[in-house]
């Protein structure tokens, strides 16, 4: 399949992870503001590449493009595995970061009225709450590209 070219400031491999994301959520049927806030969300957390973790030796043996070490955090999404979201082994695929981001949205009530911001604090539960207001605008500059 044909790679998507990078926009909004992205280089390839955060774009190719971007296009995971949005076909994950398309695929599950999302509305296009679910894809806003799931890119949003993947660009504050780990700036739309997929990190292993200082803590978790186990995330290095598995497709990464860096480390993290907040915690046990890995993934596009640095979702925890302390915190029930999954295996390392899964968390550590792009593709199951993004159906696992997806469906905790899907749990939260309304989300679909809040700012991208709130829809994403629920689901993250961040220490840093407004830090995903600052990508809304690249985010839904991504998701135009990878939807048009």
């Amino acid at each position: 399949p044909r790679r998507p070219r990078p926009v909004a400031g992205l280089d390839q491999a955060q774009m190719d992870n971007a296009k995971i994301i949005v076909d994950v959520g398309l695929e599950m049927k999302m509305p296009r503001r679910a894809l806003v806030v799931a890119l949003a969300t993947a660009m504050q957390e780990s700036n739309l590449y997929n990190l292993a973790s200082d803590v978790l030796p186990e995330s290095a043996q598995y497709s990464n493009q860096g480390s993290g070490s907040d915690h046990d955090s890995v993934g596009l999404f640095q979702q925890r595995p302390s915190s029930g979201w999954g295996t390392v082994a899964q968390l550590m695929r792009p593709s199951y970061a993004a159906r696992a981001f997806y469906s905790a949205l899907n749990e939260i009530p309304g989300w679909q009225d809040m700012s991208v911001t709130s829809a994403a604090q629920a689901v993250q539960i961040s220490a840093y709450p407004d830090a995903y207001a600052q990508h809304e605008d690249r985010a839904t500059t991504v998701a135009a590209a990878l939807t048009a």
